[in-house]
């Protein structure tokens, strides 16, 4: 069964940094996409970035240069670091691993940037 635990994240405040951390179990993450959503207040969940399997980095242009993911293949891992933080960015974000057939989720963390 696959399950993608979240840790990092809480309250910052505008031009600071978090780092958003999601380990997987049941599945290999090199072998799948794994992506960040984010879903802000009265907001629908939008995608902020995701990489492929063979490792290639994509954003939304809200977040170019200042998010970065990246994966840790050895830890199954897969992280969000992000950088020069705005009030904008508030929302819960939540780990995604897309297995074609099938999407899972993270829990969700909340992530306050105050201004």
């Amino acid at each position: 069964q696959v399950q993608l635990v979240e840790s990092g994240g809480g309250l910052v405040q505008s031009g600071g940094s978090l780092r958003r951390s999601c380990a997987a179990s049941g599945m290999i993450i090199s072998s799948y996409s794994m992506g960040w959503y984010r879903q802000a207040p009265g907001q629908l969940r939008e995608l902020v970035s995701f990489i492929t399997a063979d490792g290639t980095a994509n954003y939304v242009d809200s977040v170019k240069g200042r998010f970065t993911i990246s994966r840790d293949n050895a830890k199954n891992a897969v992280y969000l670091q992000m950088n020069s933080l705005k009030p904008a960015d508030t929302a819960v974000y939540y780990c995604n691993a897309d297995l074609l057939t099938s999407y899972y989720w993270g829990n969700g963390t909340l992530v306050t940037v105050s201004s």
